[in-house]
């Protein structure tokens, strides 16, 4: 079983949210994107960031070309969920319920939320169906 990867911290985020929407990208793409009239320390910072997102498992750098390429190693939408078990498992002992619970009653949802909403729990239910089988 694939041990958790640690968690990643709001500016590592702003990395990664950099990285799905530009990868491969090189530090210096990166740095333009957060810090537009960044200096010689903000490259650095980028650097540092994406030196511990490689560690940590996120990120992988392209070493056959220079500069360097970084692309993400793990998807927005695992991610998503991955914080979002941490949320439940933190604030709600663990229910996923309710945390979505709390997230629908708090938000005023659009026709298509409901819409894509209904459609997820007729596919959840559908693919539980089929495991008992």
């Amino acid at each position: 079983m694939p041990r958790p990867k640690p968690d990643v911290t709001e500016t590592e985020l702003a990395i990664l949210e950099v990285l799905w929407a530009e990868e491969p990208a090189t530090i210096r793409t990166v740095t333009e994107h957060l810090y537009p009239d960044g200096s010689a320390s903000h490259y650095a910072t980028v650097q540092s960031l994406l030196e511990r997102l490689e560690a940590k498992g996120y990120v992988a750098r392209q070493r056959n070309r220079v500069p360097h390429r970084f692309r993400t190693k793990v998807d927005r939408s695992r991610l998503i969920g991955k914080r979002l078990r941490d949320v439940a498992d933190a604030l709600c002992a663990g229910s996923m319920s309710t945390l979505l619970t709390s997230l629908l009653e708090d938000h005023e949802l659009t026709h298509a939320d409901v819409k894509a909403l209904k459609q997820l729990v007729r596919t959840l239910e559908h693919e539980k169906g089929k495991k008992k089988r």
